[in-house]
């Protein structure tokens, strides 16, 4: 039986999905499956993934494009293995990251484990700054900080049983995480960086308008929050969202201290 089962969405990826596969290709650990899922892609995706002549590695591909969250539940049905792990199209892993994380999964006893991440461009320049990852995360804390990045995630199915993403417009990775560590699964991060995430040229202020108001979907829709509990989280979010935009941005600044200050007050509220 295979050990890791990875997951990869796709459409109209042909401009980094071959340097994606190969991060794939060169992990330290070997036991692994890809399945990438062509969302009807229109460029040459299915032929670059066709390319890789590695029988650990299946194209499946869509007659119609129903969007990201559709494709990686595809993914989920007919992977075999026991761990889950996540990788876009255009993202990239290290080399030692499925190694790491499952050593520290084995080790601690964990049903979730997620990492920092590094942040690149579309050229695959690294921008200034990473973005750091508690070393423990519950429930609660996820609330109010969706620090978790999809790409970092491995999940042992055998301790959360089968896994399937609700069919949202996005966040759906977050609803997933949260519904995981509502029925009381341990999570830890692992503190080193151990993927790139490729980020796009569309606008900030729009992308995080547009998240705001997925996450409201997932605290009211999926995870039931009454209206008052929604809006007492909602200000740490945009919180949280706005100082890693400034760490991945490479502004660090006297910001830093604030959100020292508040942190400490968070930390403060979540032992209340």
């Amino acid at each position: 039986m295979t050990t890791v089962s990875i997951i990869m969405p796709a459409f109209n990826a042909e401009a980094h999905i071959e340097t994606a596969i190969m991060s794939v290709c060169d992990q330290t650990f070997s036991d692994w499956e890809l399945h990438v899922i062509d969302d009807h892609s229109k460029d040459r995706t299915a032929e670059i993934v066709k390319s890789f002549h590695d029988s650990r590695i299946f194209l499946h591909s869509k007659m119609t494009n129903k969007g990201v969250a559709h494709s990686r539940n595809y993914g989920l049905t007919i992977a075999k293995g026991r761990y889950i792990a996540f990788l876009d199209s255009d993202d990239i892993w290290k080399p030692e990251k499925l190694r790491f994380q499952l050593e520290n999964m084995k080790k601690n006893n964990l049903s979730l484990c997620y990492s920092a991440y590094e942040v690149i461009d579309t050229s695959g320049e690294k921008i200034t700054g990473f973005v750091k990852v508690p070393k423990k995360i519950t429930y609660r804390k996820l609330l109010k900080n969706t620090i978790i990045g999809c790409l970092t995630v491995v999940i042992d199915t055998k301790k959360t049983g089968p896994i399937q993403m609700p069919l949202l417009e996005g966040a759906e990775d977050t609803a997933t995480w949260l519904a995981i560590l509502k029925q009381g699964h341990r999570a830890e991060g692992v503190l080193t960086s151990l993927a790139y995430y490729r980020k796009g040229n569309t606008s900030l202020s729009s992308n995080k308008l547009t998240m705001a108001k997925h996450i409201w979907t997932v605290y009211r829709k999926e995870q039931q929050l009454s209206l008052l509990q929604s809006i007492w989280n909602m200000p740490f979010y945009f919180y949280n969202g706005f100082f890693k935009h400034i760490k991945t941005g490479g502004r660090l600044s006297s910001l830093t201290l604030t959100q020292k200050k508040v942190d400490m007050t968070f930390d403060k509220e979540q032992k209340l």
